[in-house]
């Protein structure tokens, strides 16, 4: 199952990433995980939220240049060595991963966010191993 990402190209000026955060909060939309690269000009910051959809609005509408991405997000064992296994099994298959980060440790799983060259064949690859995925409705009630 695939999750909608949320990324926001913003300028690398002091108090933009605020004017989002408060763009977001004004429409209650939650964020469940980010992660936030720059150079010295702009900001990529991409979230994971429980409504996609209404934040790209809200933040198009503000002015704020946006896109919804196809992401997996998957849950791993929290135990040495789990992630690596995940990445071989999808090395394996000549599936690239463009990036990735974490979204939450609960009990003995973790969920990581992970963005591959082919989103397709890497879902095909990890359910066929097994591998847990989380729905956007699964992720929205986190």
């Amino acid at each position: 199952m695939r999750a909608k990402q949320l990324s926001v190209f913003i300028e690398n000026r002091q108090g933009r990433l605020g004017e989002v955060l408060s763009v977001l909060k004004e429409n209650n939309v939650n964020i469940l995980s980010l992660s936030l690269a720059d150079t010295t000009e702009y900001g990529l910051l991409r979230l994971i939220v429980n409504n996609p959809e209404l934040g790209k609005e809200k933040l198009s509408s503000d002015g704020f240049s946006t896109i919804l991405t196809d992401v997996l997000v998957l849950k791993i064992s929290h135990q040495s060595g789990s992630l690596q296994k995940l990445l071989k099994i999808l090395s394996d298959e000549d599936v690239n991963i463009e990036y990735m980060y974490g979204l939450s440790i609960d009990g003995e799983e973790a969920s990581v966010v992970l963005k591959t060259s082919d989103i397709i064949k890497a879902e095909e690859v990890l359910n066929g191993k097994g591998v847990k995925t989380l729905s956007a409705e699964d992720i929205s009630l986190l």
